[in-house]
């Protein structure tokens, strides 16, 4: 019987081979420069098979920072030090865009020397790991209204480097409590201004960024990621299903690539309805992240509820996932010791699947 997740499928003016998306896995491997390098250029080739990668979420600015060792991508040298991830992937075949990212009120000026900016003056109630120890997360600036356009222009030259560094398009990333979905969600966004308030004010950054980056790759290399119901950072937003029907139709008219819709877990029903309402009002590709494995993915992309899942972890320990899944192979374990930072270990040196038998 047809595995509907190995089947090919055309996503913008990309052919992807199979419907298995790597997700945007932050592993802080870039150090204090930000800069990619060989080891991450490994890391992401190893993964070629899969239908799509996607990068780690990547810092548009250099005081942009949430995780010490995420890479950027606001200067010449981070563009060289990505150019050499696009070579190792394209040159095994495979598919990669760049998540583009501000982190807003989730960065700390233990990292960059700078407070934090956001949409409204209030702190994420926890703590965050900085270069002077882990400390309190800071009370934010707020963006002045003229100072947006500025925030949309960050993007914008985001993507003109990401397109110079080979990229095969971008992803905006509005999801999981950082800067965009900071506008984005009401539980937050306590602006009067034509940044706040209504739905269509609070979406006006998100709508603006992503217009931004079609301005750079076309409507066909631009995707976006929304999370209406996934707690991270403290966010929520009173009506999720009026914010993906809004965003939805909105995406849907741009024509962009494909919208990635960020569960907190996919078959919680107010997730499952999520995805119904997403399903409905973007007429494009739309693809489905959120706790999902082979039988789960399968089943979403069979039923017609996605056109294409995104594994994180699964990914993360198995570079080799597709093979895996054609012949429904055993996983390796993750190792959670190793997700942020470090060298090699818990990297680059999972075992593929004929190594790990043998």
């Amino acid at each position: 019987m047809t595995q509907k997740l190995l089947t090919p499928i055309k996503v913008g003016h990309l052919t992807l081979p199979n419907r298995l998306v790597m997700a945007p896995l932050t592993r802080a491997r870039a150090g204090r420069s930000h800069v990619p390098h060989a080891l991450m250029a490994e890391y992401y080739s190893q993964r070629a098979s899969a239908g799509l990668i996607m990068t780690e979420c990547t810092m548009v600015a250099g005081d942009a920072s949430a995780f010490i060792g995420e890479g950027g991508i606001f200067s010449d040298d981070t563009v060289a030090g990505w150019k050499l991830v696009t070579d190792a992937v394209h040159a095994k075949g495979g598919r990669i865009i760049m998540q583009i990212w501000h982190p807003g009120r989730a960065a700390h000026s233990g990292i960059n020397d700078v407070q934090p900016i956001s949409s409204a003056a209030v702190a994420i109630p926890d703590e965050t790991h900085t270069l002077k120890g882990k400390l309190p997360y800071e009370v934010p600036r707020v963006l002045r209204e003229d100072e947006m356009p500025g925030i949309v222009e960050l993007f914008r030259k985001a993507a003109e480097r990401a397109k110079a560094a080979g990229f095969d398009g971008v992803q905006i990333h509005g999801a999981h409590g950082y800067l965009i979905d900071q506008f984005l969600r009401d539980s937050h966004n306590t602006r009067t201004d034509s940044y706040g308030g209504t739905l269509e004010k609070r979406a006006r950054l998100l709508l603006e960024v992503t217009d931004a980056a079609i301005s750079v790759f076309g409507a066909d290399g631009v995707s976006i990621r929304i999370s209406p119901i996934v707690p991270f950072n403290n966010m929520s937003d009173s009506n999720p299903k009026a914010l993906v029907e809004y965003v939805a139709k909105q995406m849907s008219a741009r024509k962009i690539a494909f919208f990635e819709l960020r569960h907190d877990q996919w078959d919680r029903p107010e997730e499952l309805e999520l995805a119904k309402i997403a399903r409905e009002h973007f007429k494009g590709v739309l693809m489905l992240n959120g706790g999902f494995d082979q039988a789960s993915g399968e089943a979403a992309v069979a039923e017609g509820r996605a056109d294409a899942i995104v594994y994180g972890k699964l990914f993360i320990a198995n570079p080799d996932l597709v093979e895996r899944f054609a012949v429904h192979g055993p996983l390796n374990a993750l190792d959670f010791k190793t997700l942020y930072g470090g060298d090699g270990h818990g990297y680059t040196d999972y075992p593929a699947l004929e190594t790990a038998e043998a």
